[in-house]
């Protein structure tokens, strides 16, 4: 993904920029990520914090956990970025919420011992 690129939630209210190449791209298999976004899984991007900022409306919070909080707009509900202190120096923002989702080049199933059974994966990407 070749910077800048950016994003935004499915009503444009809130919106962001990277100025840098994603730290790494995945899809996460989660429990947590599975519920808060009603999906058997979720695509995301992690971006170095300073090199990535809102560029609309600010997100709302939802501290989903003890140290982690999701972003999500507060009128359509689009989530959009995922926060946590297991890594302070990073956002994770959701892949789908980019403005150019087909740059998005994922490398890797994390979480892939919580994944559902009926996921059939046939990419190849590594499961950790």
């Amino acid at each position: 993904m070749i910077p800048p690129f950016t994003g935004h939630c499915l009503c444009k209210a809130v919106t962001y920029r990277c100025e840098a190449e994603p730290l790494w791209q995945g899809h996460c298999h989660c429990e947590s990520c599975r519920r808060a976004t009603a999906s058997p899984f979720t695509s995301f991007l992690g971006v170095r914090n300073g090199a990535w900022s809102w560029t609309g409306q600010p997100p709302a919070s939802f501290n989903s956990s003890p140290g982690t909080w999701r972003d999500f707009c507060p009128h359509c509900g689009t989530q959009m970025a995922y926060r946590s202190t297991r890594w302070p120096d990073e956002m994770h923002f959701y892949a789908t919420t980019l403005d150019d989702p087909l740059a998005y080049q994922p490398t890797a199933h994390f979480h892939s011992a919580e994944r559902l059974r009926w996921i059939h994966l046939s990419d190849g990407l590594p499961l950790k």
